[in-house]
């Protein structure tokens, strides 16, 4: 293997031109990839990072699939081009498990590599990636009664990625909460809920144990006059500059351990914005599989 020298960001579907726009100089595109020199830098609109991309000969489909093998077991397919010997490679390749992630367990800890045909016979190949899921995409066993919305989705991701999640009886805010999908994975992680939006939670939420709904503004609470709380998230639809000042409120009345917000972008990306959230130190801003034209920020102190 030879190193490539530059680090393959993978471009979350739909959102090459800002993640282009969030590196600054890159060298290619090559559909949803994005080849800059250097080491890896900050990239919430990378679906997946491949950290260390290797150039690999692959004269033919067997000798291909072998040279994979030899580095290590698991391995995912982006196919940019030369899709019908891509996919004879892939099949040569030991099968990844299609089960869908239960939400509760660790990620996966095998590292799964990414690799691609540069052209018919060179393969780039990263064995180690920013995600231990396929292409950065998280696959749900979804619970399809429940939850009032799939917003539940988002949530269930950004804790799984975060590695922490709601305790029973820990105090949580959910602003912005309406139908409340959001409110419904906190409860049941058995946390106390306020639910605060002006418009009404779906009636099986709010019978959901631990659960108070607080008819108001999320951008009307006052910091000051709370308490503790162990995690304050948001899925308000504002523009992000809105969510910047209320936020910026919170953190200086310094009463919340963890955060969880969402980013919602209308109309163009609101690049400086997301830069604000993203220099705060121990921040994640990233796109989730499960994001639309959105960024969602994790903090924790």
């Amino acid at each position: 293997m030879t190193p490539l020298g530059q680090t393959l960001y993978l471009a979350a579907e739909g959102f090459v031109a800002e993640l282009v726009a969030e590196l600054g100089t890159v060298e290619a595109v090559h559909g949803q990839l994005v080849a800059a020199a250097g080491p890896p830098r900050p990239a919430a609109w990378a679906q997946n990072v491949w950290l260390d991309p290797h150039i690999i000969p692959a004269p033919s489909i067997g000798e291909a699939a072998k040279a994979l093998r030899a580095i290590q077991r698991n391995w995912v397919c982006h196919a940019f081009q030369l899709h019908g010997r891509s996919r004879l490679i892939q099949e040569r390749l030991p099968p990844l498990s299609g089960k869908p992630f239960v939400f509760g367990n660790a990620p996966p800890q095998a590292p799964l590599g990414s690799w691609t045909l540069w052209d018919a016979e060179t393969i780039i190949a990263s064995p180690h990636c920013s995600s231990p899921f396929p292409h950065g995409v998280v696959s749900f066993a979804e619970d399809r009664l429940a939850p009032p919305s799939r917003a539940y989705l988002k949530l269930w991701e950004a804790l799984t990625l975060a590695g922490k999640r709601p305790l029973p009886g820990e105090v949580c805010l959910d602003l912005g909460s309406s139908p409340g999908g959001w409110t419904w994975v906190l409860a049941q992680c058995g946390a106390r809920v306020m639910s605060v939006d002006k418009a009404p939670l779906h009636p099986s939420v709010a019978a959901m144990a631990g659960v108070e709904y607080r008819r108001d503004s999320a951008f009307a609470l006052d910091p000051a006059a709370f308490g503790p709380v162990d995690w304050l998230c948001c899925d308000v639809i504002c523009y992000p500059e809105r969510l910047w000042r209320m936020i910026e409120r919170w953190l200086a009345a310094g009463n919340v351990r963890n955060f969880v917000c969402t980013l919602k972008f209308q109309g163009g990306t609101d690049h400086a914005t997301a830069a604000r959230f993203a220099a705060i130190p121990g921040a994640q801003l990233r796109h989730l599989s499960h994001n639309k034209h959105e960024l969602t920020w994790i903090w924790s102190q």
